[in-house]
């Protein structure tokens, strides 16, 4: 299965933030949308950074409570790592846990066209085991 399947399934959606938010409206939309990671809005559709709640812990852990004032573009990954709607799940599961992060977002032709989470893939995964499993009684049972 593709990353185009699961967001056929799940949506495009992405919920962004400009680089010169603050963190706090950044852990705003994180709480209020009950999400792990914001993509950072470049020009064009296109992906300046990403910011994550380990992000905002890094932080406030070296900032005190007053980084929370701060910039995003202050504190987001800046080397995103993407993926395309074509690309096979076990490889972007493989990137993930190498990379241990747990939001990938899908580019089209240099824009964001939404993201998958390691909770996408390993809901996909479950499926994909139990569709096995079933077929495999399946076939026990005919024999």
């Amino acid at each position: 299965m593709s990353v185009g399947k699961i967001l056929a399934n799940k949506g495009r959606a992405v919920i962004t933030v400009e680089p010169g938010q603050s963190l706090q409206q950044a852990a705003v939309l994180l709480a209020e949308h009950r999400i792990g990671a914001v993509v950072v809005a470049g020009a064009g559709g296109s992906i300046a950074g990403i910011l994550s709640e380990r992000d905002i812990v890094r932080a406030v852990a070296t900032g005190g409570e007053t980084a929370m004032k701060d910039r995003v573009a202050d504190h987001m990954t800046r080397r995103v790592v993407t993926c395309v709607a074509a690309s096979p799940i076990n490889q972007v599961m493989e990137i993930m846990t190498a990379g241990k992060f747990r939001h990938v977002p899908v580019v089209l032709d240099g824009r964001l066209d939404g993201m998958i989470s390691i909770g996408d893939v390993v809901k996909y995964r479950l499926a994909e085991l139990e569709q096995e499993s079933a077929t495999l009684r399946d076939y026990i049972a005919a024999s």
